[in-house]
């Protein structure tokens, strides 16, 4: 009894100091520095990035560490949902009406997908928002039965699901092994080299949607999809 009070006393101080620790932390940032935000250095740099849209800029080449971190995040989540079996049974087989609708429902997905790989460099959209509706359109087959997903059979679901870190760490290599830093990217090949990532990125992240919703290890054995 005299615990449960302990608690009752405990919990709401610790919750209302961790509240006050981040509020104290969110006031400094925002009032707690003179001179110019980062914001607006930022935004007076976006010419030399690679990219005319500033989310494209920060995201691939202000801070691309956070980036490459994100899709090793995502990788190591994969790897985590197969180390914890096989994968379940497959949905049944759809009927006339909902293969109809996938039929044209997945390419427009992936076509959508490719407009916003392309466009990120310009506008809202990019590797995560293309590879979302290609992660999309895996969901909506195996909804639709198909065990698989669309997925290739497993060795090369492991080069997809890998490659968006692949490409991005071997990318910075070689601008390291040119004298320059990691994934500092010259001025002249910037926009192509963000292209190349993300569209390695898009891939990797589709894949690994659709397979992280399977929710399992590959299956050893693919049949053929319907």
């Amino acid at each position: 009894m005299k615990a449960s009070r302990l608690q009752t006393v405990l919990i709401p101080l610790l919750l209302s100091a961790i509240g006050a620790v981040l509020f104290w932390a969110f006031w400094s940032g925002v009032t707690g520095h003179e001179g110019e935000r980062l914001a607006a250095l930022a935004l007076a740099r976006v010419p030399e990035s690679g990219a005319s849209n500033p989310v494209t800029s920060v995201l691939l080449n202000f801070r691309a560490y956070d980036t490459l971190m994100e899709l090793a995040v995502l990788l190591a989540a994969l790897l985590g949902i197969w180390s914890l079996g096989p994968a379940a049974a497959p949905y049944q087989p759809a009927a006339l009406l909902l293969n109809s609708l996938v039929s044209w429902v997945v390419p427009m997905l992936i076509i959508a997908g490719g407009y916003l790989l392309w466009i990120g460099g310009q506008a809202p959209g990019g590797a995560f928002q293309a590879g979302a509706l290609l992660g999309a359109a895996g969901v909506t087959l195996a909804l639709s039965g198909r065990p698989n997903a669309g997925l290739p059979d497993e060795s090369w679901l492991r080069v997809l699901a890998a490659l968006g870190t692949l490409v991005f760490v071997l990318i910075g290599l070689t601008l390291m092994f040119l004298g320059l830093g990691f994934l500092t990217y010259p001025p002249a090949l910037a926009k192509a080299l963000i292209l190349t990532i993300e569209t390695g990125a898009t891939l990797s992240i589709g894949a690994t949607l659709a397979a992280a919703f399977l929710g399992g290890q590959p299956r050893a054995t693919r049949t053929a999809e319907p």
